[in-house]
């Protein structure tokens, strides 16, 4: 004899073929503690289609008096009986993040249920320490809210007009920078794919930085080819400083060198531009590209904060990175001949020999600037004051 159900529905006409399921799920969810559901049905192959259901649900079913009695099998039974949550499993809330994220898990949203038996997804930046961030999340949102449109943020139709060797310096910048943002756009999107999806801030905060880069890409182009039809020339020496970030194959490592040393001193040369560019619209573009660039620092900053905490040999990895990159650039001519002189013209606004060496001495102070805001970053990562000042002065010399 069936033990006498707590609720009874009918599902009438609808098979389990066509959505009777929903049904019986629903009220399974809304029977007491040991509780049994009956389920009447006029559908002829009922039966036989919701005793595989059952079985796949790992609920327990006979059938007494020409109705369905089913018992649920519990949230560890049939199918489910293996299966995982996503997440630490002594969580208070659902979201929490895992120090180490299980091929297991997936492609499944951070605290789901995964069901045992599926394909396992190997990432090879799957544990916390390797990408983690104090403050993410607050630092995706407020990426997310500083993102702008190039036609709507940035005055296109503004009227200039500026000698030929000062458009040819500006030309000759933006052809510069163009190459340093493919780079700060390609770096990242190599270690995006080999993010698991559990640390998800991470990934949607990359997934910005490229946006940004992108859209630099965009606007320095817009500007080289408003008044003119070419490009200016990159240089070897400068192709060969981009491709050692290429070859850095650690996250850590790779964060350091382009974000930290090299993106904050993209922020000072964005900002000496902002100051010293002779027209509106360069001056617009430089403010804006500089504000997305100290983001992607101070990602980069909090991401290697967070990672030296945990790892107590990554300071002395991030040393021997910039050596080993010093050495490997040391017979390159390191910043583009043409981008320097470009800088001192556009810092000289005139070509009276009072001009040039005022114009000279301003690029010699930026450059003093760069290697002081490399230094204090890497005092705050905790290098020595001595060793932050040597490995600041390292830095390749084509800034990024």
């Amino acid at each position: 004899m069936a033990t006498s159900p707590s609720l009874t529905i009918d599902t009438e006409a609808l098979g389990l073929d066509s959505g009777a399921h929903l049904l019986i799920k629903r009220a399974l969810r809304e029977l007491p503690p040991g509780g049994v559901l009956a389920v009447a049905s006029r559908t002829p192959e009922f039966a036989v289609h919701l005793q595989g259901w059952c079985r796949a649900q790992g609920h327990a079913l006979v059938f007494h008096n020409g109705r369905a009695h089913i018992t649920p099998g519990g949230a560890q039974a049939g199918r489910w009986r293996h299966a995982e949550r996503a997440g630490e499993a002594d969580a208070s809330h659902a979201e929490a993040v895992a120090a180490h994220a299980k091929p297991s898990w997936g492609l499944a949203a951070r605290g789901a249920t995964v069901e045992a038996g599926g394909p396992d997804f190997h990432f090879a930046l799957d544990s916390k320490r390797a990408i983690w961030a104090d403050d993410i999340g607050h630092l995706y949102a407020q990426a997310l809210a500083q993102q702008w449109n190039p036609d709507e943020a940035i005055d296109w139709s503004v009227a200039f007009d500026l000698p030929e060797d000062v458009e040819d310096a500006v030309v000759q910048v933006m052809t510069y920078l163009i190459e340093n943002e493919n780079a700060a756009l390609l770096v990242p999107a190599r270690f995006l794919g080999q993010v698991h999806p559990h640390f998800r801030e991470v990934t949607q905060l990359l997934a910005i930085q490229i946006a940004d880069e992108a859209r630099h890409v965009e606007v320095f182009t817009r500007r080289a080819l408003l008044k003119r039809g070419r490009m200016g020339v990159s240089t070897v020496g400068g192709l060969a400083s981009l491709k050692t970030l290429f070859d850095e194959h650690e996250f850590a490592v790779a964060s350091f060198l382009l974000s930290v040393l090299g993106e904050g001193t993209f922020v000072s040369l964005l900002r000496f531009l902002q100051e010293h560019a002779p027209d509106p619209l360069t001056r617009q573009i430089a403010k804006l590209t500089a504000r997305d660039e100290a983001r992607h620092v101070a990602f980069g900053m909090a991401h290697l904060e967070y990672q030296l905490a945990h790892d107590a040999d990554l300071r002395g990895r991030l040393a021997i990175a910039v050596e080993s990159r010093h050495d490997a650039l040391a017979q390159t001519s390191g910043l583009n001949e043409e981008v320097f002189d470009a800088l001192v013209l556009l810092a000289a606004g005139g070509w009276s020999p009072q001009e040039i060496a005022a114009g000279f001495d301003k690029v010699q102070v930026l450059k003093q600037d760069m290697a002081s805001g490399r230094e204090i970053r890497m005092n705050r990562l905790g290098f020595a004051h001595g060793d932050a000042k040597r490995l600041a002065a390292l830095h390749t010399r084509n800034f990024m």
